[in-house]
């Protein structure tokens, strides 16, 4: 069975201290003790790792062994309309399970009202859920969370290939996905609220260069839309 992964700040001379609810976990929950292990990450690099002292809610760890982790095959972007937060939620955790390195929630013309200013006190637990995750499913580090913002600010995100979510007519994302992928491409996805995109929206994204692109002919909510795009994408770069 796969050992429990936790993110640590740093290592420093060959040990690493890990505080906190993560802390607070091995110690009170599975009651650890000196001697077992488990693997760290740095957020650059997985190690395997052994309990020199564990109290309260500090865990010392001793460095033992490089493990190897592979990167993300690309650098995956997910420009998210804010939904209701449960749905969130459960769209940070997925979406963090299968690789995404940024999330970045917004408020489109047809998000519900008040979720954006709600979001504000939401950000701090969507990183916590990211990170849970990002251990869970032994990453290397887990995705950036940012502050809820107005959708344009997604029109300029810096990325080899962009593509704008469109539950009307638009070619189906597989094929438009390039022939040659590149190792550690940057590509961004833009997915709307339930309500979907308005007039508006559409020609904004097109005139800013977002490639439309569809899942077919289904209705999809917009939390699944977002994971089947994720989903596709990654594995398009899987060598």
């Amino acid at each position: 069975m796969a050992r429990r992964r936790f993110f640590v700040d740093a290592i420093r001379g060959g040990s690493a201290e890990l505080r906190g609810d993560d802390a607070r976990h091995l110690t009170r929950v599975l009651r650890v003790e000196p001697g077992q292990r488990f693997e760290i990450s740095d957020r650059r690099a997985a190690w395997l790792a052994e309990v020199a002292e564990a109290r309260g809610e500090h865990v010392l760890f001793r460095v033992l062994e490089p493990v190897e982790t592979a990167e993300m095959p690309v650098q995956l972007a997910l420009y998210a309309a804010l939904i209701k937060f449960d749905r969130f939620e459960w769209l940070v955790e997925k979406a963090t399970e299968l690789g995404v390195e940024r999330i970045q929630p917004l408020e489109t013309a047809r998000s519900e009202k008040g979720l954006l200013e709600a979001s504000r006190k939401r950000l701090e637990r969507w990183q916590r859920i990211a990170r849970e995750a990002g251990q869970q499913s032994r990453r290397l580090r887990a995705p950036e969370i940012g502050a809820a913002a107005p959708w344009p600010a997604a029109l300029a995100a810096a990325a080899n290939r962009r593509y704008f979510l469109e539950e009307g007519a638009a070619p189906p994302l597989l094929k438009t996905l390039p022939a040659v992928r590149t190792p550690q491409a940057e590509v961004a996805l833009l997915t709307g609220p339930e309500g979907g995109w308005t007039e508006g929206e559409r020609q904004a994204a097109a005139a800013a260069g977002w490639q439309p692109v569809s899942l077919g002919p289904q209705v999809l909510r917009a939390e699944t839309a977002a994971l089947a795009a994720i989903a596709l994408v990654m594995n398009a770069w899987l060598p």
